[in-house]
């Protein structure tokens, strides 16, 4: 698998394919024989405003699969499973035109997105269970324990 790790245990970044003819561009997502795939459940696709942070929320079963298919993301995830042993990580990365990249993100993990692109971003996500709002938390991504901070960084 042509992938590289993150910094927290399980969570996964497999650049993608893009095909780009005179007649558009085809874009790779998930295929059932690929080595990282798992199991479907549903695919859906989410737009995101720029500005605007979705999340955080934590699923107990689902493994997400997310690809920013149009537009810019920043995708956080935050670990704070007790056994895990990357407990206490942070990773940040940017999703879209420069990085066309599949998210594997395992359950239990805490993740968001902020819009990057004007007027929004669209993200797909090919998860591996329906989703069941009874087996996930979610969180405000300002009032939270979470030791992030959403705002713009400027280096």
């Amino acid at each position: 698998m042509d992938s590289h790790a993150t910094g927290i245990h399980d969570v996964t970044f497999v650049p993608l394919r893009r095909i780009p003819d005179e007649r558009g561009t085809i874009m790779h997502m998930l295929r059932s024989d690929d080595p990282h795939f798992s199991t479907f459940g549903e695919i859906y696709f989410t737009t995101v405003y720029h500005g605007v942070v979705k999340g955080w929320h934590r699923h107990e079963l689902m493994t997400l699969n997310y690809a920013c298919v149009a537009g810019r993301i920043k995708l956080v995830v935050y670990d704070d499973r007790p056994a895990s042993p990357t407990a206490g990580s942070i990773v940040e990365r940017f999703l879209g035109p420069d990085d066309y990249s599949l998210a594997i993100i395992p359950p239990g993990l805490w993740t968001g997105f902020k819009g990057m692109s004007v007027p929004d971003a669209l993200v797909a996500n090919c998860a591996s269970h329906a989703h069941d709002p009874t087996r996930s938390t979610r969180v405000d991504p300002y009032i939270n324990d979470i030791p992030y901070d959403w705002a713009a960084k400027h280096h």
